[in-house]
């Protein structure tokens, strides 16, 4: 009897599953930590490192693209069929900083494996989440039979996700045409929990801002001066408690403008989850759950709109008293954005009700960093369905979908390639990014090689490009 193909991938994948752990372990022991200067030429090492293992893979094209910071990784493999979709894998293959004196059980870049678990900085953040896709191309071939992919495959590797990625956007429009895809992978998430497979549909955009109240010259004494001048420092309170109405939305005029509500559909989606909502507290070490009215927990965090106050001050600090009017105050504001939402038109709402609120005789400086765009990809769009075929024909199981509360740079190529961006993870939140004993579970890793090993050929079966 012939072996189906879902038989031959598995079979694939079993055969050289020692090789590919052995090869994703030499690739975590290069400490590519991003945000320590010591450590730029280990960054280095790594996009050379994986440029060459995605040629040996079979990319025709791999190749290492510089920045003012450090550096990415682009591959491509075209497919033979001109009227295949065009999908642009990314990842990041620089790591967070780790020592053994952080808690670690294990020297943090030296890999190792513990009850069917592989711990090593990076190991679920991001390379080996980005690394399955060699072994899961090479499976995709093997069962089918093709020489090249069922769609033209490109990556884009980032060194820089944990710096924030400061030159991320000036690349991807320096390469826009290179990059040019039909729909954007995003390899740097995760799933709800080992028993539940899930895909997220978006994540929130994000943008930040600095609010500097001045008002006398110097800190002057309150008993000649109190009462008759205008205090910064009760500016600044008053500024946050006007932030949200009683019913926890935000009350900046013009805040919700163009937020895409969510559908019956998706809440219906989102309550099928095992949701515990008193572990959810444990962990968000909280006692209470708060938000916008009409919502649940999981809806505020995924698709609604929020402003957080993430620090506030002015005046006296120290012990005991110190009876004076301070001459300036300050607010630091984030607000997480939903699709439809734009980061300039935000910025303006906040800038025109921050000035409405300062009274007379007190300046107001308002300081705005650098946005993020929210990406979302509707439940119906093809690229998604294939997604979750592949991952429910991995797992064997309903793929379920959420969203991402978090913001990140896969929005940038959303907005510079006009692609729809989705994200296929297979982390479970007990392996501990960016924490002491970092770790990916090598079953659920071995899943997502099977994944994406079905995901292409899917993609190419259900949604034709045409030119």
């Amino acid at each position: 009897m012939s072996q189906t193909p879902d038989s031959v991938v598995r079979t694939y994948i079993e055969q050289h599953r020692a090789a590919f752990l052995d090869d994703l372990a030499e690739w975590l022991r290069i400490p590519s930590v991003s945000a320590q200067p010591d450590h730029a030429l280990d960054v280095r090492r790594s996009a050379d490192w994986l440029a060459a293992k995605l040629k040996e893979t079979g990319f025709p094209t791999a190749e290492v693209w510089q920045t003012p910071g450090a550096p990415a990784v682009f591959a491509e493999w075209p497919c033979d069929d001109p009227q295949a979709p065009t999908v642009l894998v990314y990842g990041h293959h620089d790591v967070q900083p780790a020592a053994r004196e952080d808690g670690w059980d294990s020297e943090p870049f030296e890999p190792v494996v513990r009850e069917n678990r592989l711990y090593a900085r990076g190991a679920a953040d991001d390379k080996g989440q980005v690394f399955f896709h060699t072994l899961g191309v090479r499976a995709h071939l093997a069962a089918t039979g093709r020489t090249t992919p069922a769609v033209h495959l490109k990556l884009l590797i980032e060194g820089e996700e944990e710096s924030g990625s400061p030159h991320f956007r000036a690349l991807v429009e320096q390469h826009a045409e290179r990059l040019a895809a039909d729909t954007v992978i995003v390899s740097d998430t995760g799933m709800w929990s080992e028993d539940t497979p899930t895909v997220c549909t978006g994540m929130r955009g994000l943008a930040e801002c600095e609010i500097r109240l001045h008002g006398p010259d110097q800190d002057i004494h309150s008993g000649s001066f109190g009462g008759a001048v205008p205090n910064p420092a009760t500016a600044a309170a008053r500024l946050v408690a006007a932030l949200h109405d009683e019913h926890a939305r935000v009350a900046i005029p013009g805040f919700y403008d163009g937020v895409v509500e969510l559908t019956d559909r998706e809440r219906e989606l989102f309550a099928e989850l095992p949701f515990d909502e008193r572990q959810w507290l444990r962990a968000a070490k909280s006692h209470a759950t708060q938000g916008e009215a009409g919502y649940t927990t999981l809806e505020r965090v995924w698709a609604r709109p929020t402003a957080e106050v993430n620090g506030i001050g002015g005046g006296y600090q120290g012990p005991g008293s110190k009876t004076i009017v301070p001459s300036s105050a300050m607010v630091k504001l984030s607000f997480r954005l939903v699709a439809g939402q734009d980061p300039a038109l935000v910025e303006k709402a906040v800038r025109a009700w921050a000035e409405q609120q300062v009274p007379a005789g007190i300046r107001c400086e308002i300081t705005f960093s650098g946005a993020t765009r929210p990406c979302l990809t509707p439940l119906d769009h093809p690229a998604l369905q294939s997604v979750a075929r592949a991952m429910g024909r991995a797992f064997g199981k309903p793929v379920r979908f959420t969203r991402e509360g978090g913001s990140g740079p896969a929005a940038d190529l959303q907005d510079v390639l006009g692609a729809p961006v989705l994200f296929l993870g297979i982390s479970v939140p007990s392996d501990g990014w960016h924490a002491p004993n970092e770790k990916v579970e090598l079953d659920l890793l071995l899943k997502g090689v099977e994944t994406t090993a079905y995901l292409w050929g899917d993609l190419a079966e259900h949604w034709r490009h045409v030119p």
